[in-house]
């Protein structure tokens, strides 16, 4: 099972971290083991910090309870300050639990936002260009970009679909009529001006915000109702803190 999620998906966190984890009929409860390594393997990361603590979780098929609260108090510890200097200098394993305990990680009975929302978001700001967001999108395979300003409060959202809006303003017109001959190809049209086109003209304000204490089954239900493929994730001043995927839901809970 292991080897399996590896595969699909490499589950090093960053910082120095590691979670793999499984559901398995070979248990019957949750296991935790940490494993740490002095000088770090050799496999990719998202940040190039070599993993050197390796947090393995174990549960079984019907999924034991408080499993992935239980993964995301570990991630929460492995992101605070000054974490990994301090497990590598760990003697023996009753000192990483002190470690553990002094930092005061709590796991909620219930499944919350925080625990599988995404904390890096990709943005820009109404002054960024078509072309910019066309890069960024790109980069990072995603199909929308959270608008923020210069305070990091949420502004708005913009979508490949608003691009391509972008290329056809009218487009009714030409789904009523599609013999209707162009003038002028829409999309060189467009690539001639996205360094002029500004995020400002194009972002949308429709978009939907959850905090990072919302249930889990609350948001599902809410995308559902709403067929919503995100939210994104504010504090109570409305600063972007994370972004929620429909997918995400899919990958973390249901094929766990």
């Amino acid at each position: 099972s292991i080897q399996e999620r590896e595969e699909v998906e490499n589950t090093s966190y960053g910082r120095g971290f590691a979670f793999p984890h499984a559901r398995t009929d070979a248990v019957k409860e949750m296991f935790i083991v940490i494993g740490v390594s002095k000088y770090g393997l050799n496999e990719p990361t998202p940040d190039n910090i070599p993993v050197h603590v390796v947090c393995l979780l174990l549960t079984p098929s019907t999924i034991a309870k408080l499993y992935l609260q239980t993964l995301s108090g570990l991630a929460a510890f492995a992101r605070m300050e000054n974490t990994l200097d301090q497990v590598l200098a760990a003697q023996e394993p009753a000192d990483f639990i002190k470690l553990v305990s002094a930092a005061n990680v709590t796991v909620d009975k219930e499944l919350m936002v925080k625990d599988i929302m995404r904390r890096d978001v990709a943005t820009v700001t109404p002054d960024h260009s078509l072309k910019d967001v066309a890069n960024e999108m790109f980069r990072h395979r995603l199909s929308a970009l959270a608008v923020i300003d210069t305070n990091h409060h949420l502004l708005g959202v913009i979508t490949d679909r608003d691009l391509v809006r972008a290329a056809l303003p009218d487009y009714k017109a030409l789904i009523s009529n599609l013999n209707q001959s162009l003038d002028v190809e829409p999309f060189e049209e467009l690539l001639k001006q996205e360094d002029k086109i500004k995020v400002s003209q194009l972002y949308s304000e429709d978009y939907e915000t959850v905090t990072p204490d919302t249930r889990i089954v609350e948001v599902a239900a809410m995308m559902i109702f709403k067929d919503l493929r995100r939210v994104f994730v504010v504090d109570e001043e409305r600063n972007l803190v994370g972004i929620l995927l429909r997918k995400d839901i899919v990958s973390m809970i249901i094929r766990g």
